[in-house]
């Protein structure tokens, strides 16, 4: 199941923490090859950890890893903002706008498994109306992106070829929901419920059929 965990929530489940930092160490060293900092447990932790993200978790079986991402508000500290204003016209401080970084797939992650996450991002974009998110990729990811349907709007990349990193947005679009229900091979209700079982009933996402404007604001 997806599973959406505050901090707090995700340290009630060791197992399931464990084995999202130790992935992300073998994603983001060992094999992407890039200076992120690893602790004596061998897990991958950076300072926006400790902004009280929101992690969304793709979860195969209780306590196992399959693959995860990270949210925070442009509106507070970020990523983007901090570590790659280069690639940016200006600061991005809308709080419609979303940050998704640490996308990282398990080792052992099936093929639909990018696309569970891209729908749970999706989710939580309807959910809190949203405009986009905004992620860091390396090149090698839009690929994945294609695939999936979700591909988006390069803002500014640097580096040669497949080691090249982009930020991009990801609108809101309704019609991208359907694409990748279909990619990650689960229905619109059961998605429903994996949110619902997060957030319970309070949060009212906004129609399916909703259509959003999708031009972010970008601090001068």
């Amino acid at each position: 199941m997806i599973r959406y965990l505050t901090t707090t929530a995700l340290a009630a489940h060791p197992g399931l923490q464990a084995g999202m930092h130790r992935d992300r160490t073998a994603q983001f060293r060992d094999r992407l090859g890039w200076d992120v900092q690893v602790d004596a447990q061998g897990w991958e932790r950076d300072q926006y950890d400790a902004c009280d993200p929101l992690y969304v978790v793709w979860e195969p079986q209780p306590g196992v890893h399959g693959g995860s991402m990270r949210l925070l508000p442009m509106s507070g500290r970020t990523m983007v903002n901090e570590q790659f204003a280069a690639l940016l016209p200006a600061p991005i401080t809308d709080p419609a706008i979303w940050e998704c970084t640490r996308f990282c797939l398990s080792p052992h992650a099936g093929p639909r498994v990018a696309g569970l996450l891209m729908l749970a991002g999706g989710e939580v974009m309807r959910a809190h109306a949203l405009t986009h998110l905004l992620g860091v990729f390396d090149a090698r990811m839009i690929r994945v992106y294609q695939a999936i349907g979700a591909v988006p709007e390069v803002l500014g990349r640097t580096g040669p070829g497949r080691d090249a990193i982009g930020v991009g947005l990801w609108p809101y679009r309704p019609d991208d929901r359907l694409r990748v229900l279909r990619r990650a091979g689960v229905s619109s209700e059961v998605s429903e419920a994996w949110f619902a079982r997060a957030f319970g009933p309070d949060v009212t996402p906004r129609p399916l059929a909703a259509a959003t404007a999708i031009t972010p604001s970008i601090a001068a």
